[in-house]
């Protein structure tokens, strides 16, 4: 049925360990509940997990990292009846939401645009999103998924492992920091298709010899920037690429990424809306019985239909009335030799509104008097960053996102320091 690490297990075990799980908590004869669960193993995780989906039940995955105060909070602010912690005894806690109707996944938004928010999502759409993702994306059927990020997020759980015990795959789920490690399972699978986070693609690129591609990877959760993109593709036989937000799932799937900023075609199930063109982009909006999504990201359809993403909308800025896009200063920057890393954000200026402030790191010190010359030289007037640090490390999150208001923050308070500060 699946592996986790260097363990398999047959659908009649994980089946046992399911059934373990539903008789501990007395599934039977308790209530349709909305239950939070945190455990170090995968295996004891998932186990929990399948025994409360297939009863209907509400829940909300945490991170096996979580401390438990922190697990205590966020299953309290999300309504939760009770807590299931490294053990199959629950706390109950104080205040629950209403009793359940039906069963829901919960999850948090990312918060790279403001504070994490709930989002709830019904079996049943997350079944309907899985009929339409493997009717309309058949190209990794013959492929073995290789999870290498945590179940407890939408990407590894719905598109990763969901999707291909949907498909009667065997999927592989790897616990691992080392990427070198990594490489070593990845030679010993057959027709490995990765799901893991951009860090560790561009990591894993690097370290690939040139005569050694990856059979197969997906990406998502962010743009790639360029040079990263292209030190992945160069290294990928078979690139993906997908778009979604926390309160639709999968949007849209790029079945052979040749443009780090392309999405692919929306998933069949949807109705969406975005601008007419590069040169009129508009909100991705998703038209939907029960409220429309309005995504606050910034994109058009193609001629084919195929999405592309252009900035996040609270990322955009506004110089004297003119549009900068992050990653277009971004990926300029990233060009120029030794910079390993840019992440561009909105400062505010008494004349022009807006200016663009820069920060980034680099293998050396960078002539920043140089940095602005190059820039200067593939920028126009209004793209150039009024301010430029360069730091020894920038604050990504795990899965490669950033936050360009936790970024300007930051800067602003002198907590990102210039590198000779820095060391």
């Amino acid at each position: 049925m699946l592996h986790i690490d260097d363990i398999f297990f047959s659908e009649a075990e994980f089946r046992a360990r399911v059934g373990h799980a539903a008789e501990a908590i007395g599934l039977g004869s308790r209530a349709r509940g909305r239950y939070a669960v945190c455990f170090p193993e995968t295996i004891d995780w998932l186990s929990l997990f399948f025994a409360l989906k297939e009863a209907d039940c509400t829940v909300l995955p945490l991170h096996p990292s979580t401390p438990l105060a922190a697990a205590r909070r966020m299953a309290q602010e999300a309504g939760c009846h009770a807590l299931f912690f490294h053990r199959l005894t629950p706390e109950l806690l104080p205040d629950p939401g209403a009793p359940e109707t039906a069963g829901h996944l919960l999850q948090m938004s990312s918060g790279t645009t403001g504070a994490p928010k709930i989002i709830a999502r019904s079996w049943g759409e997350i079944a309907g999103e899985i009929a339409s993702y493997t009717g309309h994306f058949r190209a990794p059927e013959a492929m073995t998924p290789v999870i290498a990020c945590p179940t407890t997020h939408s990407y590894g759980l719905i598109c990763g492992l969901l999707v291909a015990l949907h498909r009667g795959q065997v999927p592989v789920i790897l616990n691992v920091d080392n990427p070198k490690y990594l490489l070593k399972r990845l030679r010993d699978i057959e027709r490995p298709l990765l799901y893991s986070s951009p860090v560790i693609l561009h990591t894993l690129a690097k370290l690939l010899p040139e005569d050694a591609p990856l059979h197969a990877l997906m990406s998502s959760g962010t743009v790639l920037p360029d040079p990263w993109f292209a030190a992945i593709r160069r290294k990928t036989r078979h690139m993906f690429q997908q778009y979604g937000c926390s309160e639709a799932g999968c949007i849209a799937i790029n079945g052979d990424v040749q443009a780090s900023n392309d999405m692919g075609i929306v998933l069949p199930h949807h109705r969406l809306e975005a601008g007419a063109g590069a040169y009129a982009p508009a909100e991705i909006i998703l038209r939907r019985e029960g409220g429309d999504i309005f995504t606050r990201d910034l994109g058009y359809l193609k001629s084919d239909g195929s999405l592309v993403f252009v900035a996040r909308l609270d990322d955009t800025i506004n110089v004297s009335g003119l549009n900068v896009y992050p990653q277009q200063v971004e990926d300029v920057v990233m060009g120029f030799p030794g910079v390993t890393d840019a992440i561009v954000f909105r400062k505010a200026d008494a004349f022009a509104g807006e200016r663009v402030g820069l920060v980034f790191t680099a293998t050396e010190a960078v002539s920043l008097q140089s940095l602005r010359a190059w820039c200067r030289s593939h920028l126009a007037a209004h793209q150039q960053p009024s301010e430029i640090r360069q730091t020894a490390s920038l604050p990504r999150k795990a899965n490669g996102k950033i936050s360009r208001r936790e970024v300007a923050e930051l800067y602003q308070s002198g907590a990102l320091l210039p590198l000779e500060a820095a060391q």
